[in-house]
């Protein structure tokens, strides 16, 4: 009993550490990182997964701290009709993940 009642806690703790790495930037937090200069303007991201995926068409971004870092994450639809998820390096523009969506 005492085994189990350490592997709940232990995979509890797990989950919730996983979860406080990540976060959610608001809108109003977004602007304020824009306008600071600490990341990139929201056009230039959305430029940089066009780009990536021309003729897309973008449905959702959202903006997240992961680690310390900016991660700006953009759902899209390609000419073809193909979902893709893309994350993006909130600071350079730099694509840091693409691939389709299942």
């Amino acid at each position: 009993m005492k085994k189990l009642a350490a592997l709940f806690a232990f995979t509890a703790l797990a989950t919730t550490a996983g979860i406080a790495q990540a976060r959610d930037l608001g809108p109003d937090e977004a602007l304020k990182l824009r306008d600071a200069g600490t990341i990139q303007s929201f056009e230039k991201l959305n430029a940089a997964a066009l780009a990536k995926h021309p003729g897309g068409t973008i449905n959702e971004t959202e903006l997240e701290e992961e680690y310390g870092r900016h991660i700006y994450q953009v759902e899209l639809r390609d000419a073809q009709g193909v979902q893709w998820d893309l994350e993006l390096d909130a600071t350079n523009g730099q694509i840091l993940k693409d691939h389709q969506d299942d």
